[in-house]
């Protein structure tokens, strides 16, 4: 029986059973059992039949944004719009088979924009091209789930359902929780909070279904059993940013336009009118967490032609964020940084490598003396 097959079977179990108290142990058993199904599906094929065809486009610039969406929703043209590239559009669909990248430049900032062929449902399990499209979106440091205004609701969960079966989780951070393989003593498990939905039983058993018979399981808050698994399964799950793009809002209603607006993480456009392009760049700055610093050196004034920009998901904002940023000793090397700006409560402030800055800080590193 093929791995398909087999979690196909799972789903089926999994909707026969009766949510209950009783019925938890193994419920999250099948769950850690699909989980390792379909982790199976993104390794890649043995055997000599060289490599799979994949969309080899090298990071560039700040950031990296990835368009997602179904074909035909308007990818092409929002990259065409945005960015001096011009990526083939028309009116059939799949009319772009493969990774075009473009670039905008924003505040100083370099951002890649990578318009990625349309998803398909099942891609997950390796339709289409949907293995490719999801790799590169583990690779972005944002999203943008593109969808035809018209349709929005049914693209939006189906695009979900098959990003978060690979493992992409959108607008989530990573659960708190301490897991750490052990050697002896069994597993042991222990909370700082009330749970509602996990015990010891049902995670001896899912730690058990991953051949883990020793560990130290600690939960900091009320987590689910899937987010236990994605904790176990971490080299697998990535924590993404998304936007909503609601595309084509020419064809609907005032009304409507404005129920969409008013949703998280949400932004509508019409590429065709080239409506609200420019919200849509504050946005995409804004959901990057992208903060500008720039250096001073003692004696000088600052220079303000090329800031350091520092990415929320990669490195953080902190200063040995920037340090690492200049140079890879920098940090091992610092003796302390005087920092002017809205992260600090005076101008000249003196701080450590763990200082969060904040958007167009100034900041001097001193080295330690040798």
């Amino acid at each position: 029986m093929g791995v398909l097959e087999r979690i196909k079977e799972i789903e089926l179990e999994m909707s026969r059973t009766q949510k209950n108290k009783a019925t938890e142990g193994h419920l999250g058993l099948l769950k850690a059992r699909m989980a390792k199904l379909k982790a199976q599906l993104l390794e890649p094929p043995k055997g000599g039949g060289g490599k799979a065809e994949g969309f080899d486009v090298g990071k560039y610039g700040d950031a990296r944004v990835a368009l997602i969406g179904f074909p035909s929703v308007g990818k092409s043209t929002l990259l065409s719009t945005v960015t001096p590239t011009q990526s083939e559009a028309a009116a059939y669909e799949f009319t772009t088979l493969t990774c075009i990248p473009g670039i905008v430049n924003y505040k100083g900032a370099t951002i890649q924009l990578l318009d990625l062929p349309g998803i398909i449902e099942g891609a997950s399990e390796g339709k289409g091209r949907g293995r490719q499209v999801i790799a590169v979106g583990r690779s972005a440091d944002l999203i943008l789930m593109v969808l035809d205004a018209q349709r929005s609701s049914e693209q939006k969960e189906k695009i979900t359902q098959e990003l978060e079966s690979v493992g992409i989780r959108l607008n989530q951070r990573r659960p708190d929780i301490t897991f750490q393989k052990k050697a002896q003593n069994g597993v042991m498990f222990n909370s700082t909070c009330q749970l509602t939905h996990m015990n010891q039983e049902i995670a001896r058993k899912i730690c058990h279904e991953y051949k883990i018979f020793h560990a130290e399981i600690l939960f900091r808050e009320d987590a689910t059993v899937d987010q236990f698994i994605d904790i176990i399964e971490k080299k697998n799950r990535s924590y993404i940013p998304c936007l909503y793009v609601y595309n084509k809002i020419d064809n609907i209603s005032i009304e409507e336009i404005n129920d969409l607006a008013r949703q998280d993480d949400s932004v509508v456009i019409s590429c065709n009118m080239q409506l609200n392009m420019d919200y849509l760049i504050e946005r995409i700055w804004q959901k990057l967490g992208l903060v500008r610093v720039y250096t001073k050196k003692p004696g000088n004034k600052p220079d303000f032609s090329q800031p350091l920009i520092l990415t929320e998901r990669r490195d953080g904002h902190s200063i040995e964020a920037a340090c690492t940023q200049i140079h890879r000793e920098l940090a091992s090397d610092f003796r302390c940084a005087f920092v002017w700006g809205k992260s600090t409560k005076h101008y000249a402030q003196r701080c450590g490598l763990k200082h969060q800055l904040c958007d167009e800080d100034v900041v001097q590193i001193l080295k330690k003396n040798k």
